[in-house]
């Protein structure tokens, strides 16, 4: 059985990342990219269907503590194990700046002379093939139709059934140095990296991208720093594009059917994505996501995706894998996802909102940006009329989300600001304000229900949903507009579970999947924005906090939580966690000059501040 989501640690190389245990094991391996095959899946199954575990031997030694952190302003990963025989500690990283993906292990004698053993199973194509394995000099290499693994090490290896294990002894002050390199099968092998100089560079790498954000006195903020890092790791350096997990089909309930693959890009995430990198002065960055964004909408709006491959793909069929198991018995197993042929209105504000706050906080380079956002625009003068699926991609029938017309406004409203505060040219700018004065009227109409004095999810429904919380994130309306107060109100009154907010009113009817997921952490993200917006900060610290107080021992948060197992749940680490994560304690920091605020009042970064 696989670990805790918790238990798991992120190493990467900003093309694809590994996921590592407490127990050292390595359970989660794609490559080359982060939606390639993974190479280890026992996270979905058992050691069987690939892993790598580097640790004391159980069977010769007692394992009496497990320590574990990154290094200060870096993604490289140490875990100490403190065991009856002494203590040694395994050092992690991926190469950066490498031909080809390679994670290097180190094995360090901290006390005594410690067994330790090396139980590397290799299985392709998501633990179903097993490969043909050759042994060389200091390695092994294995091999199936298009991929290709090197193992180099100064230990002895040898086969035990369909594994390759080395067994040794490790004492104070020895360091046990191990590669392993992905390539293509139909190319030679890249020459060996020197385990101990690939954890050097990757360690110099990262601190040094860490420090480009010592202007923002936020980033002195542990948690803030870790969520930045994370949300780099995450970053698919050869287009810009972040993926929303490195995972796929962790459950957002043990033993449920709501398993999706998170190896893509979501449109919903941009606005905040772009905000949370231009505020700690990563530009570079959001201007490589910016530029992600443009390829990828590009062609007919009508065709818009609300999510994207990491170079801008966009057929990401969604199929099983019968032969995994699935973590902790959560089946089906899914590659792909469907969702990515939904009709949402919401990504059209995304885009704009974007586009718009990129110009604002002088990413000009816009080049034909402005002409997508007028097609883009311009069809959804008439296509915001029409029920969608929703931010939170139900499987239900479509309907007239609240939230989904709220993000239709931002569209317009962004569009006009561009014209207003730009000078773009248009000849729509009358057409687009009658447009963005008829949805507010209209969500104000229908979207409200006045016995409940709250918003609802759709109009005519007595449904709640967190994503109204957005509604004065985006300048809908003020925070402390009575009809917010009152849907602030019911929220914690209805979607609160254990101090954490649910998404909304589970019904099948609605979302079209059997009940049951755990809090998503975002929604109780922007509960804290809200609060402080309305003047609770008080409350709205206590909130934040209790986010906080969930992260791993290494700063990580999935996309879920279970207030009543305390555990984390679904895809890890979620990006879109680690974004609020960012934008939160800005809004708490700054008051009127945070993201929630820079979504539409006229105020510029905060770096500029």
């Amino acid at each position: 059985m696989p670990l805790k989501i918790e238990d798991y640690a992120m190493i990467g190389d900003c093309r694809t990342a590994a996921l590592v245990g407490r127990d050292g094991s390595i359970d989660w391996l794609c490559a080359p990219r982060f939606d390639s095959g993974a190479c280890f899946a026992a996270i979905l199954g058992s050691p069987e269907h690939g892993r790598w575990r580097l640790a004391p031997d159980e069977k010769k030694v007692e394992i009496k503590k497990v320590e574990r952190r990154y290094r200060a302003g870096s993604m490289v990963l140490e875990t100490d194990f403190t065991t009856s025989a002494g203590a040694v500690r395994i050092v992690d990283a991926m190469a950066m700046d490498s031909d080809t993906p390679t994670v290097a292990r180190v094995v360090e004698g901290l006390r005594g002379e410690v067994p330790v053993r090396s139980e590397l199973v290799i299985r392709f194509d998501y633990g179903w093939i097993v490969p043909w394995v050759t042994h060389h000099e200091r390695g092994i290499a294995a091999i199936a139709g298009p991929d290709k693994l090197r193992l180099r090490s100064w230990v002895e290896n040898k086969g035990e059934g369909y594994a390759t294990v080395s067994d040794f002894t490790v004492r104070e002050g020895q360091k046990i140095p191990f590669t392993l390199a992905w390539h293509p099968s139909t190319v030679k092998a890249p020459a060996g990296l020197d385990a101990e100089g690939v954890i050097h560079d990757a360690d110099d790498h990262w601190r040094t991208w860490s420090k480009l954000c010592s202007g923002d006195p936020n980033c002195q903020d542990e948690a803030v720093l870790r969520s930045l890092l994370t949300l780099k790791a995450l970053t698919y350096g050869p287009t810009g594009g972040i993926v929303a997990a490195p995972t796929m089909s962790i459950p957002e309930k043990i033993g449920g059917v709501r398993n999706w693959d998170y190896r893509f890009c979501w449109l919903r995430d941009a606005t905040f994505t772009l905000l949370s990198l231009i505020n700690a002065g990563y530009l570079d960055e959001a201007r490589e996501w910016r530029h992600w964004l443009l390829r990828a909408v590009a062609g007919r709006p009508e065709n818009l995706q609300i999510m994207y491959g990491i170079a801008g793909e966009r057929r990401l069929t969604e199929f099983e894998l019968d032969w995994l198991p699935g973590y902790e018995n959560s089946k089906p197993v899914r590659v792909g996802n469907a969702a990515s042929g939904q009709f949402q209105l919401d990504v059209y504000g995304e885009i704009a909102d974007a586009l718009y706050q990129a110009h604002r906080h002088g990413l000009s380079d816009l080049d034909d940006a402005w002409h997508v956002g007028q097609v883009i625009l311009n069809f959804l003068a008439h296509a915001w009329h029409e029920p969608d699926e929703g931010i939170w991609e139900v499987r239900g029938e479509r309907r007239h989300f609240t939230h989904s017309k709220v993000m239709a406004w931002v569209a317009f409203d962004r569009g006009v600001k561009a014209i207003e505060q730009f000078g773009y040219p248009s000849v729509d700018l009358e057409k687009w304000k009658n447009a963005r004065d008829e949805v507010h009227r209209e969500v104000c109409a229908k979207g409200f229900d006045s016995k409940l004095n709250s918003f609802v999810q759709s109009y005519g429904s007595p449904h709640l949903d967190a994503s109204l919380l957005m509604i004065p994130l985006v300048g809908f309306l003020p925070a402390d507009d009575p009809r917010m107060v009152g849907t602030v109100a019911a929220i914690e009154k209805r979607l609160m579970r254990d101090r954490f907010v649910q998404r909304y009113d589970s019904d099948a009817a609605v979302d079209g999947l059997p009940e049951g997921e755990g809090a998503f952490l975002p929604c109780t993200f922007w509960l804290a924005d809200n609060l402080a917006l309305q003047g609770r900060r008080d409350e709205a610290g206590e909130v934040y906090q209790r986010l906080l107080d969930i992260r791993n021992d290494v700063g990580l948060l999935a996309e879920e939580y279970d207030p009543a197992a305390r555990r984390q749940l679904g895809n890890f680490p979620q990006a879109f966690s680690h974004v609020c994560l960012v934008n939160t304690a800005r809004n708490l920091a700054n008051g009127d000059r945070g993201p929630s605020q820079q979504r539409h009042k006229e105020v510029g970064p905060l770096s500029q501040a």
